[in-house]
């Protein structure tokens, strides 16, 4: 359960808590990291960085994308979504909706629905820190602007070609996707800079 993530990071935080070794403590959270990392950072932190989060629900994000990559499937994908907002197990949809509602995801998918990052972000008054690349393919830097609007003491910064795994593409999406697999790419040194500076502003 989606729930499992954040019962992880509330124990890692309390034991840093307790230890009495650390002045300040400032979570950062990635993706879908990013909304672990605020739910957890009302067990009470210093800071919070979020990095490529989406502002929107799961089930936002999915609708969209399938709206977007693939259209005919618009209405089977909203009728999945009503039926695990109701709590129940979708079994009717398309073998093309397969790898994101198979039966053994639906409990995760509907855990993970009930949160809404904006919403949430928005009970925070920690200093935080909202990141986000302009040429990520997962998350736009509109989802970045709209969390950082939301929350109540952010700075937004938007890194000119930093893509959702940190590094630097001059080219196109194709050289985008196989940065994935490329390891010897270095992170944004500008990202690693924001941070820095964020925490030993605190």
């Amino acid at each position: 359960m989606f729930d499992d993530f954040l019962s992880d990071a509330v124990s890692a935080l309390k034991f840093f808590k307790k230890s009495g070794s650390f002045d300040d403590i400032v979570l950062i959270g990635h993706g879908q990291g990013s909304l672990v990392g605020i739910l957890a950072s009302k067990s009470g932190v210093d800071g919070f960085v979020s990095i490529a989060g989406s502002g929107k629900s799961i089930d936002q994000v999915i609708l969209e994308q399938v709206e977007k990559t693939a259209p005919m499937f618009t209405e089977d994908t909203k009728k999945v979504l009503e039926t695990l907002k109701k709590g129940e197990i979708a079994y009717d949809y398309p073998e093309a909706l397969e790898s994101i509602f198979s039966e053994d995801l639906q409990p995760f998918m509907a855990n993970w629905m009930k949160y809404i990052p904006e919403k949430e972000i928005a009970e925070l008054q920690i200093p935080m820190l909202i990141i986000n690349g302009t040429k990520d393919l997962q998350v736009s830097t509109e989802e970045a602007t709209n969390l950082s609007s939301a929350a109540k003491n952010s700075e937004l910064l938007l890194i000119d070609k930093m893509n959702h795994i940190f590094v630097i593409i001059e080219g196109d999406d194709l050289e985008n996707s196989k940065s994935y697999n490329e390891s010897y790419r270095k992170i944004s040194e500008e990202l690693s800079q924001a941070i820095i500076t964020f925490v030993q502003g605190l």
